[in-house]
């Protein structure tokens, strides 16, 4: 009994991980967001293809205002050795993509990655959500990654 009861309870916490976006590393505020907290923000819309070769429309919130209420260096201060930085992307199932900081900033690129909570109209299936990365412009989408968990900053060393 004690065993159920503890693997019900891994369960139930690693579900309500996968419910939130922490954002950690070298930020000024570390962030642990809910739906409803990226519900509040600016909603971006981008099409992008998919892994089926057809285009899709996604919803959700620019990775770069997530960044900014993370107090993470923009604009200006994003040259010398801030350069160097990265944002680490971490999944549910452990696969990670790497993005610079510059790939992100509007003051470096016209390209919005987004952090997805919608495809076609509809929320995104279980086993591709609550959120997924979507990169558009790519030729392959191995960066649009999909259950979302972590995002993380750190300097290239």
């Amino acid at each position: 009994m004690r065993t159920i009861c503890f693997l019900f309870a891994f369960f139930f916490l690693q579900q309500l991980k996968a419910q939130t976006i922490q954002v950690t590393g070298e930020v000024t505020k570390k962030l642990n967001l809910t739906k409803d907290d990226l519900a509040k923000m600016n909603r971006t819309t981008v099409t992008a293809k998919d892994k089926d070769g057809k285009d899709h429309t996604y919803k959700g919130v620019a990775v770069a205002e997530i960044l900014t209420q993370a107090g993470v260096t923009t604009g200006a201060q994003l040259r010398g050795a801030n350069l160097s930085k990265y944002l680490l992307v971490t999944c549910a199932d452990g696969y990670a993509v790497v993005f610079s900081l510059a790939e992100l900033d509007a003051a470096f690129t016209d390209k919005v990655v987004i952090l997805a909570d919608e495809s076609d109209g509809q929320p995104l299936p279980v086993d591709k959500g609550p959120w997924r990365i979507v990169v558009p412009g790519e030729k392959k989408p191995a960066r649009c990654c999909y259950r979302v968990t972590t995002l993380n900053v750190g300097f290239a060393k």
